[in-house]
């Protein structure tokens, strides 16, 4: 973008935001309010790049309330997803297992409509949550496991479960049905229109399960919102409006936009401006749950977490080179380089959290598994691959360390990943090659993954492929090495 263009870009969205008035305020909460067992907000945007944030580099999309809930708090820059796609990444998120021990490694549906749940040995941080007094809600799409089965969000510590239980049927944002629990809530208006938006829908159920807590009695809500991923739909508002004119586009033609044919998913002509106006949609959802924990005096006993399940998504017309959705990293969803798995990390804790605080410590989703249960004060924390950033949180000058980090994605031929240090190692078509090559690539000299040096650190790659080894524990239902049996994509 020129210098011309970047202050025209710069100019509207000051105007945009002016016009929005989204901005958050924060207001003095009562010092007497509990920190014993802190309330613990987690949202989890679906399919949202490293770099689609203002805070985070943006210059297209306007995101003031997360980017203040970062200025007001801390951020953090290399911050990993559970692995490239949605399940997987959630059930690392829920168990605290990376992908080569967790019991969801994959996107696999099935009938008649969900997917492949979680075992039953499978414990999540929020049954633990539950057993120790938390409330607990999810607003949004779990995709672990349909209603019955093992995976079912309310076997795994869900007092409250709102929104989709199938992953694959998120896709369309004026469904015919959600759930609430084991009830299914049918959408007449949405059968031969579109009357009802879910994502605006599942937002207000969250607002009101946080509106009914009271002080002294924690709780935690997971908010799984479905945007901004595919399809991309969205109200045609002022929002939307405004960045049709920003940006400029002319409307694709049909063929073009490639309109579904099932359902009443409606055609969406301006892709750039539709997937732009559903980030600031997920924007103003944080706002809101943020003004209303100041409305609700909760915020000085309130750990709010936001990230995304994996990189930015090229479906459904959206296009992350125009966003620069990863920041420059290499890679989108399904991708094992750095675009398709580090993704924003914020968090904001008034009076506990440090503000305007750069965290540089490597994290990922399975972290936060012994993170909450230590907040909770809960002593008996089992065994996971993750380890606690809560003293970092407390205080950022506090280094944390994992021996590496292991990711594997189960498409495109399989992939798998491991980060050591500065030290980043990736292999392809892991389930078709006997010997897939690794490549090697130093984060510190090269965090865009342009150069691959295993030709020059022989040791290393040699201690790598010991780890790819170590990492990945066979399952039958998830084979993923030409070994274990050709995977089915």
């Amino acid at each position: 973008m020129n210098k011309n263009n970047r202050f025209a870009y710069y100019l509207s969205i000051t105007i945009f935001l002016i016009e929005l008035g989204h901005t958050i305020s924060y207001a003095q909460t009562p010092a007497n309010a509990s920190t014993k067992q802190p309330n613990i907000i987690f949202i989890l945007a679906d399919d949202l790049g490293y770099g689609d944030l203002g805070c985070y580099g943006q210059q297209k999309i306007a995101t003031p309330n997360l980017d203040k809930m970062a200025e007001e708090g801390m951020r953090f820059t290399q911050f990993y997803a559970g692995t490239a796609v949605c399940a997987p990444s959630r059930c690392a998120l829920m168990t605290g297992m990376h992908t080569g021990h967790g019991s969801i490694r994959g996107n696999k549906g099935v009938k008649p409509e969900g997917q492949f749940p979680m075992s039953a040995s499978s414990v999540t941080f929020v049954q633990l949550l539950q057993k120790q007094g938390y409330h607990t809600a999810a607003f949004g799409k779990w995709g672990m496991g349909y209603i019955g089965t093992d995976g079912d969000p309310n076997r795994k510590g869900f007092d409250l479960f709102y929104g989709y239980n199938c992953q694959t049927l998120a896709h369309n944002y004026y469904p015919d049905h959600l759930w609430k629990n084991e009830n299914k809530i049918n959408f007449e208006g949405n059968v031969n229109g579109n009357t009802d938006y879910s994502g605006d829908n599942i937002h207000q159920q969250a607002l009101q399960f946080i509106d009914k807590q009271q002080i002294g009695q924690p709780f935690f809500a997971y908010l799984p919102y479905t945007l901004p991923h595919g399809d991309l739909t969205i109200p045609h508002d002022s929002v939307y409006n405004h960045y049709v004119a920003l940006f400029g586009d002319k409307p694709l033609s049909p063929k073009e936009g490639k309109p579904k044919k099932e359902g009443n998913k409606p055609f969406e002509p301006y892709p750039h401006a539709a997937y732009a106006a559903m980030v600031s949609r997920l924007d103003k959802y944080v706002g809101e749950v943020l003004a209303l924990l100041k409305t609700k005096q909760l915020e000085q006993n309130t750990l709010v977490l936001f990230s995304s399940d994996n990189g930015p998504h090229k479906e459904d017309g959206n296009d992350p080179e125009y966003f620069n959705s990863n920041g420059n990293l290499k890679g989108i969803k399904r991708d094992l380089y750095e675009g398709g798995i580090r993704e924003p990390l914020i968090a904001y804790w008034k009076g506990t959290v440090k503000p305007k605080t750069i965290n540089i410590n490597v994290a990922a989703m399975w972290d936060l598994f012994p993170t909450f249960l230590s907040l909770a004060n809960i002593n008996d924390i089992p065994k996971t691959d993750g380890v606690s950033i809560l003293s970092t949180l407390l205080k950022p000058s506090m280094k944390i360390k994992h021996p590496y980090l292991y990711w594997e994605l189960h498409e495109s031929g399989g992939k798998q990943a491991i980060r050591m240090g500065d030290w980043k190692a990736v292999k392809l078509q892991v389930s078709v090659l006997q010997n897939s090559p690794i490549e090697l690539y130093n984060l510190a000299n090269d965090p865009a993954e342009q150069t691959n040096v295993a030709a020059n650190y022989p040791a290393m790659v040699t201690q790598m492929e010991q780890l790819f080894i170590e990492a990945h524990k066979s399952d039958s239902n998830w084979p993923l090495l030409l070994s274990e049996g050709k995977e089915s994509n």
